[in-house]
């Protein structure tokens, strides 16, 4: 009945404006000032951020509220506290509670899960919410928070449609998470910095550009001032390093020490994100635009240099899908186009032009299956293109060990 009442929701749509939840969040008694909040937005590894920057914090010895989206397969994924996902009984004991003023309010499906997941925080008593950015920044729902601390992984073009077509406005967007007075930190390189030191600039914001002192697959370095500290995470992909330096640094600004950090990334884990199943070889990736494609690339040459790939893809309409193409031809000795279920899915015939030769299959479970059963001897099958292609085949028997 709860997933069924939030996914009512969804009919509203998006609505730019921070008026519905601020109204919601105040007839909710301003949960959102129970704690202290960190946002944490950017383009890609924003969820791998605030995943890490939680258990940081938690290691650190804080009680913890994390918020993240989307799920994958239950609802209650989004919301956490120290670790442990909120209970169906709990979201739904919050829902009721709380339905009269999501109506009166008209919230959107994401409004209403964030205003939820804010009071499950006060409610639990969070000491610090960690709180990631679902689209743009200036806009979304978790925006209607104060932040102590503001983090803005990287600023690359998604999206489009709703934040605009050029990197200027993308970073425009993001930045609208900055608060003059309140540190601020990014792992942003190029033109994307350039465009988000401008726009913190214009706001008063001093923000600070923090980067890897290296970046290795087996380890990520992390280097500041004089002192360098090499942490390793069990996250595989040199693209970490960045999200992992943000997490570091923005917990040492939040009072963690060095071996609280030590043992907090240890513990970091990211479902949906590169994880590997070895005994399958079987490996899944919500990457999800060019720049995610691109690392999900760097990564199989890092980690699979010598096997023999079949691709399962399956994509949203509205992403860039010829530039997530280009980084992946060439890559597969096959590859197998499907989609999700759900209307924002592209019809896999439609993507066969940018993928010459490939086979169709619109059902994802038999195209993991037939990637699986056709795979050669030390091949490795990687399916990737959606977080909503990844959740599908979590639910599969075929994969369905996925989740640990």
């Amino acid at each position: 009945m709860t997933t069924a009442r939030l996914e009512r929701l969804k009919r509203r749509g998006l609505r730019p404006g921070l008026e519905r939840i601020r109204a919601l969040l105040a007839r909710l008694d301003h949960p959102e000032r129970a704690f202290r909040v960190v946002l944490v937005g950017g383009t890609n590894g924003k969820g791998s951020t605030a995943r890490a920057l939680a258990a940081l914090l938690q290691a650190a010895g804080e009680r913890v509220g994390l918020f993240t989206s989307p799920h994958l397969l239950r609802v209650g994924e989004r919301v956490e506290v120290n670790g442990r996902q909120i209970t169906d009984a709990e979201l739904a004991a919050l829902l009721e509670r709380s339905w009269a003023h999501v109506e009166a309010v008209e919230a959107s499906y994401f409004e209403a899960i964030a205003a939820l997941a804010l009071a499950h925080f006060a409610e639990r008593r969070v000491d610090t919410a960690v709180l990631e950015v679902g689209l743009g920044g200036r806009f979304d729902a978790v925006n209607a928070s104060e932040p102590v601390l503001s983090i803005v992984t990287n600023v690359a073009l998604d999206h489009t449609d709703w934040l605009g077509p050029t990197l200027a406005d993308v970073a425009r967007e993001k930045a609208g998470i900055l608060r003059p007075g309140r540190p601020a930190l990014t792992a942003a390189r190029g033109d994307g910095w350039a465009r988000l030191r401008a726009e913190a600039r214009a706001r008063g914001v001093r923000l600070e550009q923090v980067l890897p002192g290296c970046a290795e697959p087996q380890g990520y370095g992390v280097a500041f001032g004089l002192s360098r500290n090499v942490y390793g995470a069990p996250l595989m992909g040199v693209h970490q390093a960045d999200n992992l330096a943000l997490a570091v640094r923005a917990a040492r600004l939040l009072g963690a020490g060095g071996p609280a950090i030590r043992r907090g990334l240890a513990r970091v884990r990211h479902p949906g994100r590169l994880s590997y199943l070895p005994d399958r070889r079987l490996l899944l990736d919500g990457a999800h635009n060019p720049a995610g494609v691109r690392a999900l690339a760097r990564a199989l040459e890092d980690y699979f240099p010598a096997s023999p790939k079949t691709l399962v893809f399956a994509v949203s309409r509205d992403k860039d899908v010829a530039a997530m193409a280009a980084e992946l031809r060439g890559r597969f000795r096959e590859v197998v186009l499907t989609r999700y279920p759900g209307e924002r899915a592209a019809d896999p015939k439609t993507l066969v032009r940018f993928f010459p030769g490939a086979q169709i299959e619109p059902d994802p479970d038999r195209a993991l299956a037939r990637a699986l059963a056709a795979r050669p001897a030390g091949g490795l099958v990687v399916a990737a293109g959606s977080l909503y292609l990844v959740a599908e085949l979590l639910r599969s028997a075929d994969a369905a060990d996925v989740q640990a």
